[in-house]
This record gives structure tokens, C-alpha cells and sequence, in this order.
């Protein structure tokens, strides 16, 4: 089971695909997210993104702030100051 997943900034969408598991820096400490997830809304803090795509290599984006939106199985990652480090980005 996947999510559809989107890191956007307020410029520019960064990352989007299918992902297994994606960790965010939130406020009170790092949140995982799998499929199936209750909804949620979080405040990011400064911090690394990390994703596990379907396929390919993990992708992470560094961040300073922004927030993480959960619903159902989409996921969305909405940044300031994010540099996206990985090797095959979609």
C-alpha cells in the first residue's frame, strides 16, 4: 500500500510520487506517517524530510519551516528554505 505524496514550496512543487513512509520534523518531535494514517495538520520545525518512495532511493529535504498536511492517503509537505537532496528526483 502506497501514499501519494507532494513537497511544495511556496515557489515550486519539489518532490511528488508514491511513497511507503514519509518522517517530518513536527513541532513536538518527529512524526511518522504510513498509509492508513488518521488525518492530520502539524507545524514543521527546522529539520529533515524524510521519504521512502515505492521504488528508487530515499529523498530527503531539509527544512526550516512549514507544516505537514495528512488525509487519508495523501500526504502534503508544504516548505520554507527546503533544499532537496537525492539522487533521482520525480
Amino acid at each position: 500500500m502506497a501514499m501519494k505524496v507532494d513537497v511544495v514550496s511556496t515557489t515550486a512543487r519539489l518532490w511528488g510520487g508514491e511513497a511507503t513512509s514519509v518522517v517530518v520534523p513536527a513541532a513536538n518531535g518527529d512524526l511518522g506517517i504510513l498509509p492508513g494514517r488518521q488525518p492530520v495538520l502539524a507545524v514543521l520545525r527546522p529539520g529533515v524530510v524524510r521519504i521512502t518512495p515505492t521504488s528508487g532511493s530515499v529523498v530527503t529535504v531539509d527544512v526550516t519551516s512549514g507544516f505537514v498536511s495528512v488525509d487519508e492517503d495523501a500526504v502534503t509537505v508544504v516548505v520554507e528554505g527546503a533544499d532537496v537532496l537525492a539522487e533521482n528526483l520525480r
